[in-house]
């Protein structure tokens, strides 16, 4: 089996994805807030690579079961119900509720595995569970890390490190030279995820526009169980 890195999607073309076994990271903060969204009881969500079209296909769904949530560098998009905070997706909020979203980078790159055989939504939050879905596949696995504005971020690449190192504690994979980058940048910057993403661009543009406490909560590792995944262009627990 082999693992396989991308430092953001803009290097990645989708039909090279067909039934291929992906995974999408977006910590700061997509997938962190979709797998908290899952873990507090959202029926599904929703991710598309526009506004107009979050727009457009919340209206066909469930009236008052749809949530429209997203963010436009970092703040909540006029008009829609949440922004990406995790903090806002609660039990409260999203039990039973189909939540459409759209995010910068994020469900761009989820938009963009649509061809997959699957897609696993990691970050942080749900590493460990991750891993062991993973592995139990058996699959060769693309790592998609989403970036920002399809520039390489280092919160999610450490993040892939970290979950690359736990995939090869599971089972036998050979890696890819990225993946090999990946690792190194994890033994670098894993010890302090919180201090490391506080420095990173994207949280330092998060600290600027007040999101200190979204840091903090997206820095927790292997804290959920929760694995959203993405197939016919909707993601289920």
């Amino acid at each position: 089996m082999k693992i396989n890195l991308h430092f953001s999607p803009g290097t990645v073309d989708e039909l090279y994805l067909s039934d291929r076994t992906v995974v999408v990271i977006d910590v700061l903060r997509a997938t962190s807030s979709i797998i908290t969204a899952m873990g507090n009881g959202a029926q599904e969500v929703i991710p598309v690579g526009s506004i107009e079209f979050a727009m457009k296909i919340s209206g066909n769904l469930f009236g008052g079961r749809t949530l429209l949530a997203g963010e436009r560098n970092t703040i909540q998009i006029e008009g829609f119900n949440l922004g990406n905070s995790p903090l806002e997706f609660t039990p409260e909020t999203v039990k039973d509720k189909s939540v459409v979203i759209y995010t910068t980078n994020g469900t761009k790159a989820l938009v963009k595995t649509r061809f997959s055989e699957q897609t696993i939504v990691c970050a942080f939050l749900n590493l460990q569970a991750s891993a062991e879905y993973l592995a139990n596949t058996g699959k060769d696995i693309e790592i998609i890390c989403a970036g920002r504005n399809n520039q390489f971020s280092l919160e999610d690449n450490v993040c892939a490190g970290l979950l690359i190192k736990l995939l090869q504690s599971l089972g036998s994979y050979s890696i890819s030279d990225s993946a090999s980058a990946a690792i190194l940048l994890a033994n670098n910057y894993g010890a302090d995820i919180s201090g490391m993403m506080q420095n990173s661009e994207h949280g330092k543009l998060l600290l600027e526009n007040g999101f200190a406490a979204d840091i903090d909560y997206c820095s927790h590792v292997s804290v959920s169980q929760i694995v959203p995944i993405f197939i016919s262009n909707i993601i289920k627990a």
